[in-house]
């Protein structure tokens, strides 16, 4: 049987709206809300036999409010937005417009003086690529939405620009299942819809 990797998206720690580059809030009394809305669904992912996240706080926090006690992954990590590190996309583009643009369109571009958009791709498939194989072997991580995009988009060695066309939403479930250069996405109904 293929390797199952389960990627559960971060609660959120503010609004959609205020996203920033590089984000390291703790979890807010909303997002603290929405894991305990959503436990029951996922508390079960805990039974995997490794369970990790990214560095950020939230994303330790939703681990371990999950029950999960992963283990801490920097390769997991957000992208390396350099000097945009704490700004919103708005607030990227207020202050340097041609270059957002530079980057948004070129997945080689690092105009921030940061991670290129590949580089970031490159570094979560590595990740993914090395995670020990044991037939059956199941692993959860919970990680920042903008990880589980980069983590989508190798595993279905889709083109760089498909990660602006993922919307991965706090506390959603993406699964994927294979080995190390053969990844395939798997779809599948949530625990209450199975009767």
């Amino acid at each position: 049987m293929p390797l199952r990797v389960t990627f559960v998206a971060a609660a959120r720690s503010s609004s959609l709206l205020a996203e920033r580059f590089d984000d390291d809030r703790p979890l807010d009394q909303a997002g603290w809300e929405e894991v305990q809305r959503a436990a029951p669904e996922l508390v079960p992912l805990a039974a995997a036999e490794l369970r990790y996240c990214s560095p950020t706080p939230r994303s330790r926090a939703t681990g371990d409010a999950l029950g999960y006690g992963p283990l801490v992954q920097l390769a997991l990590r957000d992208c390396d937005m350099g000097r945009w590190r704490g700004l919103t996309l708005g607030e990227a583009m207020a202050r340097e417009p041609e270059s957002v643009d530079t980057w948004l369109a070129d997945p080689r571009a690092t105009p921030h003086g940061g991670e290129s958009l590949l580089d970031f791709i490159s570094r979560v498939g590595d990740w993914l690529d090395t995670r020990p194989i044991e037939d059956g072997g199941r692993i959860v991580a919970v990680a920042e939405p903008a990880v589980v995009r980069a983590a989508l988009v190798y595993a279905l060695k889709a083109p760089p620009s498909t990660y602006w066309n993922l919307d991965v939403r706090p506390l959603s479930t993406t699964v994927v299942t294979g080995r190390a250069g053969r990844w395939n996405l798997r779809f599948e109904f949530p625990q209450s819809a199975r009767a």
